[in-house]
């Protein structure tokens, strides 16, 4: 007799061995799957394998977290429940940080499995799995669910270390985007503008991030005549500044031989529109100065006025059209004119400068920009953009909410 209960031990030592050197081959089979960097899928068909084979589970849901709700990424025997289903009869089962038995529960779904088997990192729940149809004895019960916790465990680790590295990727990609349009957007602002001994001009770009909308430029287009722009491409990043680079490419390409100013407008709109398919639009205003006849012919098109200072005064240069790339044919286009005296002012911005919090518009905003005009316009444009700055700072609160700039010129 004793012979015999010597040989049922070894034989059940023999066993649990042999279960034991499996779970761990188990283990490392899913461990090299994981150094591969194989598929989600891939993993979890191994899971339901082991599962199955190795462990008798006869009924598995296997939930995962993602955006704050848990999805079933494995699931196999019985009659299949919705997300939404097991998601709400599992949530009071969050006080258990260990597997937990079902057998008495008095939920209909939980019920019809044997254990809830959670994994935590912390204090935050990254998954769980329901079990059932379980066959395994007493003895190897605790053994088998700490196996089976144990499993998972490393195959969430690793779809986490899977969604970080995707996380990392994505911020790098970003990033360099980013400096993608920064290196776009800085070719297109100018370094230096062009030494005119008609004309005396001033330039501030503040971008708001690493990248803005805004864009300026000065064209010589003859011995008589030059023009300018300032214009604010909506959105940000690569593709604002991919737009604003084939907007300027087209503006010097066409006011080259484009006499007329609406005209140039229109095939301005004709082209962004093709570009973006109506997603995007530009604002801006556009001017072309007569050095001989003393005329300055204009178009805002949606931008914020630009403002003449001449002899004391201050006035608006409204004229124009809606903003571009908008309509596929503009609804309106009215062309602003108007002779310059010599000495006169005319600053041109965006609408960064006056996008300030609302609780600061009392202190600052068109208005007081007008008056502040009127009362320095005979300041050089460089020093004017400079006092404008300070004085901005100095009655307002709060950081600007978007890009500004500043294109001042003094016409002799």
């Amino acid at each position: 007799m004793q012979g015999f209960n010597n040989n049922n031990n070894e034989e059940e030592l023999i066993r649990l061995l042999l279960k034991r050197q499996s779970e761990l081959n188990s283990l490392l089979e899913v461990t090299r799957a994981i150094n591969k960097n194989t598929s989600t899928q891939v993993l979890t068909d191994m899971l339901e394998v082991i599962l199955k084979n190795y462990l008798s589970v006869g009924k598995l849901r296997f939930m995962i977290e993602k955006f704050g709700s848990y999805v079933c990424v494995s699931r196999y025997g019985g009659k299949f429940e919705s997300n939404a289903d097991l998601h709400k009869s599992c949530t009071r089962l969050n006080k258990y940080k260990q597997p937990a038995s079902l057998t008495s529960s008095s939920d209909a779904i939980l019920s019809s499995y044997d254990y809830f088997i959670p994994i935590y990192h912390k204090s935050r729940l990254l998954a769980f799995a329901l079990v059932g149809e379980f066959n395994t004895t007493e003895e190897m019960l605790s053994n088998d669910l700490n196996f089976i916790q144990t499993l998972m465990n490393v195959i969430v680790v690793a779809l986490e270390n899977k969604k970080l590295f995707r996380q990392r990727i994505e911020a790098e990609r970003f990033q360099r985007e980013m400096e993608l349009a920064v290196e776009v957007q800085n070719m297109l602002i100018p370094v230096k503008l062009h030494k005119e001994t008609g004309v005396e001009i001033g330039a501030r770009y503040l971008p708001h991030q690493n990248i803005g909308g805004d864009y300026f430029d000065f064209i010589r287009l003859n011995d008589k005549e030059f023009m300018w722009c300032v214009a604010d491409v909506s959105g940000k990043g690569i593709s604002a500044a991919l737009l604003m680079a084939n907007f300027q490419a087209s503006l010097r390409a066409w006011a080259t031989v484009e006499a007329d100013l609406t005209t140039l407008v229109e095939r301005l709109n004709q082209i962004v529109i093709k570009i973006t398919k109506g997603e995007k639009f530009i604002t801006l205003f556009l001017a072309k100065y007569n050095e001989e006849t003393r005329r300055l012919a204009y178009i805002n098109a949606g931008h914020n006025p630009s403002i003449l200072y001449s002899k004391g005064e201050v006035v608006h240069l409204k004229l124009g059209t809606t903003m571009i790339g908008a309509f596929d044919e503009l609804p309106f286009l009215n062309q602003g004119e108007i002779d310059i005296e010599p000495g006169s002012l005319i600053f041109n911005y965006t609408d960064g400068l006056l996008d300030y919090e609302p609780a600061d518009a009392d202190v600052w905003n068109e208005d007081v920009l007008m008056d502040f005009l009127l009362h320095n316009g005979e300041l050089t444009p460089d020093k004017l953009n400079q006092k404008l700055l300070y004085e901005v700072s100095s009655l307002v609160q709060s950081r600007p909410i978007d890009d500004i700039t500043m294109l001042t010129l003094r016409i002799f």
